[in-house]
């Protein structure tokens, strides 16, 4: 057995059921080890979709997943994927083949990449240890929640594996959770009995049932509101107490909540400038408490009253065995009654500005909040358009949205959506695009279409960069180089087997009427000509706010 197989037999059988990528000489022996030992492979059409598609997938399944790319530009094309997986600390395994010979046209400093992105390196280098130095990459990607590129040596890959060696594995489990300490504990829980107005703010950490459930409990017994920063979105769902997300895509009245807090608890929450829209939702006077397993987030973004080493949700049940009888706090009639009422985006009244040709963001995104099936998973693009679904279309819990945005870059939509849907094949995926964002990643589509995924992609359409026109427009800077032509993007998804709807006025969403009715035979695009006046609220804020 050469050591290509022996690996990809060894990781199958240590828990990766899911391995993306694009195939060629260098990881072709590998990728089909794994296939044949019974891990689905998913062949992206770019490396960089691939790699997207298995970080959103490891975010949603809460499962280790890999990518295999060719040496040298297969691993190059795939680093902003790779970048993104680092800096969120998925637990990701990259299996790059490496071309080691001095004149190869193939051989770059692989594990110098990784390092310039966050990632983590390791390297097969004998025949005889090559499991071994396997697992323990996906060990370590497992237990330290980190992406790990795992350089595999052409040479090296094609050596004969000594007799004796085991190839059997058994499956990783993730990291033990960090147990707070009693102090610490004692402490939340003077600080929380002290409080009147709370506000629990949870983050990646917290992403889980155990977490919901413990967070819920804790939060009804010192009267807390619930809310999340934008990774999180939807871990609270269908809570009376539900601020939603936190940060620039919160609503008027949620703003005001999160500024009249007198405590806010960050659980697995790095409060960033993004989270507490660069500190101005931390009302004067209020106190602010993170809790993470990370001792080094502590503190990270934000000065901090009191920091809590501790896994967020075992750190919630100790301090739900301390406290005291329940206390109202926040959680009164009115404020419960003024949630219900005006706690969403889609209750706050606004004028619509569109036109004939072009149909203004919200109502499109109102619009098909109120057509889509309700148990669905959202990807969303980065850009000017993203606030929109963002805010607007409602996801039944945690495992319903994917928000790739560590890196902040524009054309991941299409490809998270892929990986999302592939975990959750039991919801429709619905993937938001911004029109530079899907011409970006059009070649993706063709994966749609071939896995057979009852997606809708949504192209918020402005033929423009939108951002760099809102930001640079005002001060009255040309805008030749970010704005364009108009594109027919429904014909481009038509050619890759879609079907496919152009929106400019209400009246043409019945087509996505029709199309959820079914029978849903093929993919559908719907290529939304939207009004473009002005910049969305949360990018003027993010951009001139502070």
């Amino acid at each position: 057995m050469k050591v290509a197989e022996a690996v990809g037999r060894a990781l199958t059988a240590s828990g990766i059921d899911h391995v993306f990528g694009v195939v060629g000489s260098g990881n072709f022996h590998l990728t089909n080890a794994m296939a044949a030992a019974g891990a689905r492979f998913v062949a992206a059409r770019h490396e960089g979709g691939a790699a997207t598609m298995a970080d959103a997938y490891a975010r949603t399944s809460g499962a280790p997943a890999a990518l295999s790319v060719h040496q040298g530009p297969g691993l190059t094309n795939a680093l902003t994927g790779v970048t993104e997986a680092a800096k969120s600390r998925t637990p990701l395994l990259v299996l790059a083949a490496e071309a080691t010979g001095q004149h190869s046209n193939f051989r770059i400093d692989q594990a110098l990449a990784a390092h310039a992105v966050g990632a983590v390196s390791a390297r097969v280098t004998t025949a005889h240890d090559a499991v071994d130095q396997a697992l323990a990459a996906l060990r370590r990607a497992r237990h330290e929640r980190r992406t790990v590129l795992l350089n595999l040596p052409l040479e090296v890959q094609a050596l004969d594996v000594p007799e004796g060696v085991s190839v059997s594995g058994a499956r990783i489990p993730g990291p033990r959770p960090v147990e707070p300490s009693d102090r610490a504990v004692a402490e939340l829980t003077r600080a929380l009995a002290a409080s009147r107005r709370p506000v629990f703010v949870a983050g990646r950490g917290a992403r889980s049932p155990g977490g919901r459930e413990a967070l819920t409990a804790l939060a009804d017994r010192c009267g807390a509101l619930l809310a999340t920063s934008a990774v999180a979105r939807g871990l609270f769902h269908g809570d009376p107490f539900s601020l939603d997300v936190s940060g620039g895509f919160a609503p008027p009245l949620v703003a005001e909540l999160l500024r009249g807090a007198d405590l806010i608890v960050g659980w697995g929450c790095a409060l960033n400038m993004w989270t507490m829209r660069h500190g101005r939702l931390i009302g004067p006077g209020a106190s602010v408490v993170q809790v993470d397993d990370d001792p080094e987030a502590l503190g990270a973004h934000r000065e901090i009253a009191l920091g809590v080493t501790g896994d967020a949700e075992r750190t919630a049940r100790r301090a739900l065995e301390a406290a005291g009888g329940s206390r109202e706090g926040y959680r009164t009639a009115e404020i419960a009654a003024a949630l219900a009422t005006r706690g969403r985006w889609r209750d706050v009244p606004y004028e619509d500005e569109g036109t004939r040709e072009r149909i203004d963001p919200r109502t499109l995104s109102i619009g098909l909040d109120d057509i889509l099936p309700a148990e669905r998973v959202v990807g969303v693009d980065s850009g000017n358009f993203m606030g929109y679904p963002s805010a607007y279309l409602s996801v039944p819990d945690h495992e319903g949205f994917c928000f790739t945005q560590a890196f902040q870059s524009i054309g991941l939509g299409l490809a998270t959506t892929i990986g999302a849907a592939l975990a959750r094949p039991d919801r429709l995926p619905v993937a938001a695009l911004g029109d530079g964002g899907a011409l970006m990643s059009a070649v993706e589509l063709d994966t749609v279409r071939r896995l057979g995924l009852p997606m809708v992609v949504v192209v918020y359409n402005d033929e423009a960069y939108g951002a760099e026109v809102h930001h640079f427009g005002p001060d009255g800077f040309a805008l030749d180089t970010v704005t364009f032509p108009e594109t027919d993007i429904a014909a481009v998804a038509r050619g890759y087997g879609f079907e496919a709807a152009t929106v400019r006025t209400p009246a043409d969403l019945k087509a996505v009427r029709d199309w959820v009715a079914g029978p849903r035979r093929a993919p559908l695009l719907i290529d939304a000509k939207v009004t473009r006046d002005h910049g969305s609220w949360w990018l003027e804020e993010a951009f001139r706010g502070h």
